[in-house]
């Protein structure tokens, strides 16, 4: 079994608010969060506006603290009914790589938190001043993708981000080549093309000065060896030392995320069971398309609530 954490896209207004209900080790994290950052995070997840929730400065603690919540009341759930559900591999797409860093115990919730909203003001700060976006193909193969990628670079930086499941990838770049591997991706023949609704060319060149400055901050960080093994974004393969995962941290905001090559390794390495921990189901469907015979179960934040909730008929 592998647990498998969110990233940005899933934050939604209202999320955990069913959760903070039906838990007390719940509303313990999101306390935490508030106290931590110094502002209302909690209020913020609940109530919205929704603008402000998806700013990357905000969603990405946001989506760290909704699914680490899930993940601490579902361990409290399963200890006081006596099963030991202990998973063979930890993993999270993009930002949610720094949720399963608290699961496999290298940083504490504290740190993480403190770590992703830096992460999200760099990113913001690149993005102002090198302003992009990124561009989700569906139905294409990547060697074709590739090739809308080097066409679409004489009209200016783009990359292929996010490797996120057979015919579904991301690109991210300055609008003018994003742009131009719109028209590409549809004259060849992909099924949908979608700009998506943010401003960062996340995973791209342009986060350079981002990424730079991110890793002077994981070279000073204290990091613990990983008690589950971490499967990287970057490479798809196992991380199992304090060492490794400094160097998959120091370029995570530079290059893709390879989530095909992430899953393979974990089903090819024995695992057939994913829990997706945190807001929305988007790996869950993802992993679907990626290993048809996996089992894949989404634990979001609805369906802990429901879970630790008891029924009206006892």
């Amino acid at each position: 079994m592998a647990f498998v954490f969110p990233g940005q896209g899933s934050q939604y207004v209202g999320m955990g608010k069913a959760l903070y209900d039906a838990s007390e080790t719940a509303r313990r994290v999101f306390r935490r969060a508030d106290e931590v950052l110094g502002f209302a995070l909690t209020r913020l997840c609940f109530e919205g506006p929704e603008q402000e929730l998806n700013d990357t400065i905000n969603a990405q603690p946001a989506i760290l603290t909704v699914s680490v919540a899930c993940l601490n009341a579902m361990r409290e759930r399963w200890q006081a009914m006596g099963q030991v559900i202990a998973p063979r591999y930890v993993a999270g797409h993009s930002l949610g790589e720094f949720t399963a860093l608290v699961a496999a115990d290298v940083i504490d919730f504290d740190t993480a938190l403190v770590l992703v909203r830096e992460r999200g003001r760099l990113m913001k700060e690149n993005g102002n001043e090198r302003p992009g976006g990124m561009l989700a193909v569906l139905g294409l193969d990547r060697q074709v993708v590739e090739g809308v990628v080097a066409e679409a670079a004489t009209a200016g930086v783009i990359t292929l981000a996010n490797a996120n499941s057979p015919g579904q990838l991301v690109l991210s770049g300055e609008a003018a080549a994003l742009d131009r591997a719109t028209e590409l991706a549809r004259e060849r023949g992909a099924a949908r093309v979608v700009r998506l609704p943010i401003s960062i060319a996340s995973h791209s060149p342009l986060m350079a000065r981002a990424a730079a400055q991110f890793g002077e901050i994981v070279a000073r960080l204290p990091l613990r060896q990983p008690r589950i093994p971490i499967v990287a974004n970057i490479t798809g393969q196992i991380l199992t030392s304090a060492d490794d995962i400094r160097k998959e941290l120091a370029d995570h905001i530079l290059k893709p995320v390879q989530w095909t090559a992430s899953v393979v390794e974990m089903v090819t390495r024995g695992s057939a069971e994913f829990l997706e921990i945190g807001p929305g189901q988007v790996l869950s469907g993802l992993i679907r398309r990626i290993s048809q015979d996996s089992q894949v179960v989404s634990l979001n934040d609805r369906e802990v609530a429901r879970v630790l909730t008891p029924s009206p008929l006892g």
